[in-house]
């Protein structure tokens, strides 16, 4: 019964993937040497022999034979008398091989044994999953959705390993159902309760950082380097490119022809916004390039305090700005500096976007006023208030306050 037991048990060893033969036959035997030793006092002496296909374990114990009154320690002699009794011809001084049965260690050591096993087995496994992860942070997996939870998602590699990927790791317009594959960045791995907590991140800058990797050979190759990328995920991202190779356009190579290389990239963001720009330690220059697609006139520059003052005609303050503010959040990030935009009001008669007004002015209001051709603050201010009024659908107290507004962006 104990036999098939521990067959039983090495059938079970079998189903754990990620723990070489080797490494299983070592865990196999020390757990029985420890045995040994705490039951006879040494394990020196005895020979462990394991087959984990065949479920076979064979321990030998080796003595040495001794006159019957010379007998000191049981554990590595043999009285001669017993021992001619294994074999008549043995004589003093010669070694004795005896095989210990598993019926022998009585069916509570076996148990204990079968245990130990299991629990260093598991213990092992867990540690070597641990360190297989360590090394694959900053790496893109690929595994497939097991789980959808509020907080995190669930996701099994081709080892079927556990990994998780918090909703704060996710890009915001992700949407997860079971069955579906998702590649991610390894971005920590953690032990809780001794067991390995693997986490991925869609967000991250390195994830980002990879698919370049992945999709432009010239990054791949180290002949264009990704100096800096700074996202908002999902919504924009930019990313300074630089080559030691004047015969390359590092802005070129990563776009690729008609958009083709960074067109896989932005489907897998989930078409966030990216932004190539070529790298430069001129500050001016780098800010000019960081702040595109906006066109500046002037910037002067605090290097001290690493601020930034870039003034820029009327209608590009809002491309400089951005949608929700993300392009010039990030060209500050990217180039280490605070930027602050101001409308270039050296010449007078510069006119202004009436899109521009839309933190004052109604979107409504607006759209109502583009309809009749008022697409700029002075085409609106060139009609009287009775003509706006005939020809829109606004009241005489709208268009007041509206003419108001824009009288003061001129003042």
């Amino acid at each position: 019964m104990e036999h098939i037991n521990l067959v039983e048990t090495f059938s079970e060893f079998k189903e754990f993937k990620n723990i070489d033969r080797e490494t299983m036959m070592r865990i196999i035997e020390d757990i029985f040497r420890h045995m040994l030793a705490k039951r006879f006092g040494s394990d020196e002496n005895f020979d462990i022999i394991v087959n984990i296909d065949k479920g076979d374990l064979e321990i030998w114990r080796n003595r040495e034979i001794v006159e019957d009154n010379d007998l000191e320690d049981e554990n590595t002699q043999i009285a001669l008398s017993d021992a001619i009794k294994i074999e008549p011809d043995f004589e003093v001084g010669e070694e004795v091989s005896e095989e210990m049965k598993l019926a022998d260690f009585g069916r509570r050591e076996i148990l204990t044994i079968r245990q130990n096993l299991i629990s260093k087995i598991q213990e092992y496994e867990k540690d070597n999953i641990y360190r297989i992860y360590k090394d694959k942070i900053g790496e893109i997996v690929t595994g497939e959705v097991y789980q959808v939870w509020k907080k995190e998602v669930l996701i099994l590699d081709d080892e079927y390993i556990e990994l998780l990927l918090p909703k704060s790791e996710q890009i915001p317009s992700d949407f997860y159902r079971k069955g579906d594959n998702i590649r991610a960045v390894v971005s920590r791995v953690e032990m809780k309760n001794n067991s390995p907590v693997i986490i991925l991140s869609r967000t991250s800058p390195i994830f980002l950082e990879r698919l370049f990797e992945a999709e432009v050979p010239e990054v791949f190759d180290g002949l264009i380097t990704i100096k800096k990328i700074v996202r908002v995920p999902g919504e924009r991202a930019k990313i300074a490119v630089e080559s030691y190779d004047d015969r390359i356009d590092p802005v070129g190579a990563c776009v690729g022809m008609k958009g083709s290389r960074i067109h896989g990239i932005v489907r897998e963001l989930k078409n966030e916004n990216i932004d190539v720009i070529n790298f430069t330690n001129n500050p001016s220059l780098y800010i000019t390039r960081a702040l595109s697609p906006a066109k500046m006139t002037s910037i002067k520059i605090d290097e001290a305090n690493k601020r930034a003052e870039v003034y820029m005609k009327p209608d590009q303050v809002s491309l400089a700005i951005g949608k929700g503010g993300f392009n010039i959040k990030l060209a500050g990030k990217l180039t280490g500096y605070e930027i602050d935009v101001y409308r270039d009001t050296d010449t007078d008669n510069e006119d202004v976007d009436i899109q521009e007004f839309s933190d004052e002015i109604d979107q409504w209001i607006i759209d109502e006023l583009k309809s009749i051709g008022c697409d700029t603050a002075k085409s609106v201010l060139d009609i009287s208030v009775e003509d706006l009024v005939t020809r829109t659908d606004l009241e005489i107290e709208t268009i007041n306050e509206v003419v108001r507004i824009i009288k003061a962006e001129f003042e």
